[in-house]
């Protein structure tokens, strides 16, 4: 049967269950069955039956405004790929009612985020999707969102203290330490290892201190070889940059450059490049088109993949599957810790993942 006039009658034959079960898993009201609800699912899954598909069966003609406030896309390629993640969900959506309006602000302002957040809240949408990177800046914004009854979604940071419908991301205590254990393996002898932020206010980034607490505590816990580990933040404009890193390269103790976030991993990598120090070991973040380069090169070791596209997608599936049936969301809806290497790129790059 074509997707496009599956009805609710044949979700129940393929399940095998009644209408009115479809109908209450579809609704969440009533009482189901575990049993029940995992045969529903499954049929879901199968045939790729999207919610707003569902509402053209029940004859729904509402429509629905979700704001997306995040960096603009133009300031870092992994913003970009985020982005590309809105827009691929604009286009799946808009037929079917739903409006998504992005609210792009500085990713190295932090007034522009507060300007930008003020005018999601005055805009009133239905819902918000959200990428908080100023931590105190956005404790008041969730305050507002919180008062108001707007569901939200957090993706690629979490903060303890909002309160969203559901967090998308990864867990990046963990992901410090899987990069603590990447850079770990096949060191015999001591030395010193290098954190670095770059292009990022260290005390408003959550996300990138718990990476660097995981990346320490992999070492304090597992390492019999003592390592000197130092964290620098950097600022590609502060005219003291470039005599910075190099003088941390010159370090003939430096085993490893671990770095915190995507953009910064191609910076350090056209250092390690240009200074033709392929020795150190370096482990970053994504696969943007710079760090793939470096990576296909050697001058990168591992990328350990965040899926900012794929992250902002399916926190616009969230809060459409909550407005049109009330559904639900997990707390946390967490992305495995894929490792990238020069063996596996190809599967990655082929598969169109990135």
């Amino acid at each position: 049967m074509a997707l496009k006039n599956i009805r609710i009658k044949d979700i129940a034959k393929l399940a095998g269950v009644s209408v009115g079960t479809v109908d209450r898993v579809l609704h969440n009201r009533g009482r189901v069955s575990d049993e029940a609800l995992k045969k529903v699912t499954s049929v879901m899954e199968q045939i790729d039956y999207k919610p707003n598909l569902i509402a053209r069966t029940l004859g729904t003609n509402k429509n629905y405004h979700i704001a997306a406030l995040l960096p603009d896309p133009n300031s870092d390629p992994y913003w970009s790929q985020a982005n590309t993640g809105i827009i691929a969900s604009q286009l799946e959506w808009e037929q079917y009612g739903i409006r998504i309006e992005p609210f792009l602000f500085d990713l190295f302002d932090k007034e522009s985020f507060q300007r930008l957040a003020k005018k999601v809240y005055e805009a009133n949408p239905d819902a918000i999707l959200v990428a908080p990177i100023f931590y105190h800046e956005a404790l008041p914004i969730f305050e507002l969102f919180n008062e108001s009854g707007i569901p939200y979604v957090l993706f690629n940071t979490n903060i303890p203290e909002a309160r969203p419908l559901t967090f998308i991301g990864q867990n990046l205590y963990q992901s410090g330490r899987v990069g603590a254990e990447l850079m770990h393996i096949g060191q015999h002898h001591s030395g010193t290892l290098a954190v670095l932020h770059i292009d990022e206010d260290i005390h408003e980034s959550v996300h990138l201190l718990e990476k660097e607490r995981g990346f320490r505590a992999y070492f304090k816990e597992k390492s019999k070889i003592d390592f000197n580990i130092v964290d620098f933040t950097l600022n590609v404009k502060d005219p003291t940059f470039s005599d910075r890193l190099k003088t941390l390269l010159d370090d003939p103790t430096l085993k490893g450059i671990f770095v915190s976030t995507s953009k910064g991993t191609a910076v350090a990598a056209s250092f390690l490049a240009q200074f033709g120090k392929r020795e150190i070991r370096m482990v970053g973040y994504d696969m943007l088109d710079e760090n793939l380069k470096y990576l296909r090169q050697g001058t990168i070791d591992f990328l350990i993949n965040q899926n900012p596209k794929r992250q902002a997608s399916l926190g616009i599936s969230h809060l459409v599957n909550y407005l049109m049936f009330k559904k639900g969301a997990p707390d946390t809806d967490l992305f495995p810790l894929e490792v990238i290497t020069q063996q596996n790129i190809d599967s990655y790059t082929g598969s169109g993942i990135h």
